[in-house]
């Protein structure tokens, strides 16, 4: 029985697989996916329009024809990771269309075949099976482009069904037991483009299994464990030997290999003399020391060398040995990541190399210093090593007149203005992203660049004088702290812009007048919604979705806390708000027309005459407040004396007594209140003197009395030597300054001096008139002991 063994090539076995659901989902086919559920059985409310049914990482341990025979447009079968342990492909002949059925990493060890669909991808792969699961009936599959196969025997006669078949690409999972009892030719009559062995873990390879046999153009063979002793083939070794009959094979891969440095040596130099063109080699870990003193480089067919994820436990060796061999292959391409490799020596004859990858090492500033002999090469990558000096790196690339791509990403590369930055005039494509450089990589830059990567940095501006880069197309300068966009000034043919995750606040709005962008990518950054970013909103708002990438959802206001979180898009602000002269011109003409409105209302209302009242009558209420009470009840009997002409006396009598009197105020009357026997001037002044205050009804009659001159004169006289202000002014009717007599000079004086009290004509305002004029005069007096007689 052959034991489940998990593969790292499931991963792009799932890949496929979803590659497939995405293209059916496209075209309106319906995806059901019941991964991952603890289900022990098929579910039985499947649509009947189901076409691709994903049932992995279950607990199903059988399938049954009526599981699935509703399922007629069923096109895609997953049920990888589940415990099912027999497999009947009668259970599928009601579904026709079915072409991809994945059952690996079960416990199948058995399998029943009847007349069968005709599968275009079939994985039995990682399951328990003791001979190979290939029935007679499988010689139908005329379309059959993947097939996935387990066993811990293999025998020629197993592989017969399907020798006439042209399958692209097999996988065969050798169980732990393989080896015991082998066949060499098995695989003498497959016919497979790709063919991938993966071995058993952790078993020391003995196997005689004629790989070559098969005529595949590509192998590749995983879980190699080969430890020869030094100065010894290993079996591994016999069996690349072998591969020199395939004059086919132009792809070997190995994965997973454990063996000593100079076993991995001789496999190199093994690959070096076959018919391959592409060899790879990865997840290796290699012990013992290195003896190699020497490497055979004559003609080869070899392009391209892969070397990734090595591990050495020998701690002292000869690096210098495998530099120089690695460093003198004359071949095309070569990547060697994730090795620690420290040094690389310069090829000591001109190189052909066109690609070189040493991504992921030690690699440090001496790498190919003064080195001339790699005028060949195009492309080379040294991402995430140990670079720090940007000059040198220039430099290093002087000599290199065909390079055209350098990618120096994720290192700890910084310039300060060192100068001296020489680089290779070829040079068009440069990532210089994940480093430490600042605004001054921009006076560092080859002249000729068409595309520049220098996202995630600690770049905040961009010089004013930086190296013209007038063949600069596309900037990625994302995940910086810029605060602004770059002017086109210096790049002059720039079309693509990534600059998302800045510090941008406040685009330039003439951006967009002076560069054509194809494509810019902006979002994520602290956008300050204000005025100023209005134009810059219009202008990106103008572009289609292909042109502005993100928007609108990646666009976004940070700042004022009120807009947080609005999108650009959403964003607006009146022009009102944002132009300066507008807005003065709006306040100017509304306060002009508030003016006007409240004047013409004023003027319609008599406003002017209310504020005058209120006023008067204020004013007169705190004059009131600062006279001594004792002395207002010691010195007088009447609030007011009136003073009027004959004429008037209706008006007097009417309108004038009637409304001070209902409210207490005592009002002395020449006519009612003069004492018969005294004369009259020595009654107007002895009554003007016991009056609080003297009222004149002013009119064209009053300058025509010549006792009302005599009543203003004595009254104004105690004006002047009074401790208070004494004269009421009350304009019954209007008198025009030339009518008053030149003997009236003093009535002049005053009517220039203080202000009158003015008789309305509109019965609306009486009350407030008559409620400002007893406020003048309303104080409290003492009670009268005695009725006084005015003859």
């Amino acid at each position: 029985m052959m034991k489940m063994n998990p593969s790292i090539f499931h991963l792009a076995i799932v890949v496929t697989v979803l590659e497939i659901r995405i293209q059916l989902a496209d075209e309106n086919e319906l995806v059901i996916d019941r991964s991952k559920m603890g289900l022990t059985h098929v579910p039985k409310n499947l649509s009947l329009k189901t076409t691709v049914l994903g049932l992995s990482h279950n607990h199903l341990s059988d399938l049954q024809t009526s599981d699935i025979l509703s399922l007629s447009k069923l096109r895609i079968l997953i049920l990888s990771y589940n415990r099912i342990q027999h497999l009947d492909t009668s259970v599928f002949r009601f579904n026709q269309k079915l072409e991809y059925l994945d059952v690996s990493h079960n416990k199948l060890w058995k399998i029943s075949c009847h007349p069968t669909i005709n599968f275009k991808h079939l994985d039995l792969s990682f399951n328990e099976f003791d001979v190979l699961p290939i029935c007679k009936e499988f010689q139908n599959m005329s379309q059959l482009d993947f097939l996935g196969l387990s066993a811990t025997r293999l025998q020629r006669s197993s592989m017969l069904p399907i020798a006439q078949l042209s399958i692209s690409e097999v996988l065969l999972v050798l169980g732990d037991l393989y080896g015991q009892k082998e066949d060499p030719e098995s695989l003498q009559d497959l016919n497979t483009k790709s063919l991938h062995i993966i071995f058993p873990k952790q078993k020391q390879f003995h196997f005689v299994l004629d790989i070559a046999a098969s005529s595949a153009v590509s192998v590749e063979l995983s879980n190699i464990k080969s430890l020869p002793a030094d100065n010894e083939h290993s079996h591994f070794q016999n069996t690349l030997l072998k591969l020199k009959k395939n004059k086919k094979l132009l792809n070997l891969t190995l994965n997973n290999v454990e063996t000593t440095w100079s076993a991995f040596i001789d496999i190199l130099q093994l690959v070096w003399q076959t018919t391959i063109e592409y060899f790879s080699i990865s997840n290796v870990k290699l012990t013992s020391q290195l003896h190699h003193n020497n490497f055979n480089y004559s003609a080869t067919s070899l392009k391209a060398l892969s070397i990734r994820h090595v591990f050495s436990n020998a701690f002292q060796f000869r690096q210098e040995l495998v530099y120089q061999i690695i460093s003198n292959m004359k071949i095309q391409a070569i990547t060697v990541t994730d090795t620690r490799m420290m040094h690389l020596l310069c090829p000591l004859q001109v190189s052909p190399l066109v690609y070189l990858n040493f991504s992921n090492n030690l690699l440090t500033d001496a790498l190919f210093k003064n080195c001339k002999s790699l005028i060949a090469l195009e492309t080379l990558i040294l991402r995430m090593n140990k670079l720090k000096g940007l000059a040198n790196i220039a430099h290093m690339t002087k000599d290199m007149k065909s390079l055209t791509q350098l990618d120096v990403s994720q290192n700890s590369l910084r310039y300060e203005d060192e100068g001296n930055c020489s680089w290779t005039e070829s040079l068009l494509i440069l990532n210089m992203s994940s480093n430490v450089l600042t605004g001054s990589v921009f006076r560092c830059l080859p002249p000729r660049l068409t595309v520049l990567d220098i996202h995630s940095n600690r770049i905040e501006s961009i010089p004013k004088e930086v190296t013209s880069l007038k063949a600069l197309g596309e900037l990625n300068i994302a995940f910086n702290f810029l605060t602004d966009l770059p002017g086109c000034g210096t790049f002059s043919s720039l079309s693509v812009l990534i600059i998302d995750h800045n510090s941008l606040s406040q685009p330039s709005s003439d951006f967009f007048s002076s560069c054509h962008m194809r494509s810019i990518r902006a979002g994520n950054n602290p956008f300050h919604c204000s005025c100023e970013l209005r134009e810059f909103i219009k202008n990106v708002g103008q572009l289609s979705s292909d042109e502005v990438k993100d928007w609108p959802a990646s666009y976004q206001c940070a700042y004022p806390d009120s807009y947080e979180g609005t999108t650009l898009k959403d964003f607006h602000m009146p022009p009102l708000s944002c132009n300066t002269t507008l807005l003065i011109v709006t306040i100017g003409v509304t306060l002009l027309v508030l003016v006007v409105t409240v004047t013409s209302l004023c003027i319609y209302l008599d406003l002017p005459w209310y504020l005058r009242m209120i006023c008067q009558w204020t004013q007169t209420r705190h004059r009131a407040k600062n006279i001594p009470l004792q002395e207002l009840q010691s010195n007088f009997e009447f609030h007011a004396f009136v003073s009027y002409s004959g004429h008037d006396s209706v008006w007097v009598k009417k309108e004038l007594l009637p409304n001070l009197e209902k409210e207490g105020i005592r009002i002395c009357l020449h006519e009612r209140n003069f004492v018969p026997g005294k004369s009259i001037v020595e009654n107007i002044i002895n009554f003007i003197d016991r009056s609080y205050k003297s009222i004149f009804v002013l009119s064209p009659n009053f300058i025509q009395s010549e006792w009302c001159h005599y009543e203003l004169y004595f009254a104004h006289h105690k004006h002047f030597h009074g401790a208070f202000d004494n004269l009421i002014l009350l304009l019954l009717e209007p008198i025009p300054q030339y009518s008053i007599p030149s003997n009236y000079h003093k009535l002049k004086s005053l009517m220039a001096q203080r202000t009158y009290i003015e008789w309305p004509k509109e019965k609306n305002k009486h009350a407030l008139f008559w409620a400002n004029l007893r406020a003048a005069i309303n104080v409290k007096l003492t009670e009268q002991k005695k009725e006084i007689i005015c003859k």
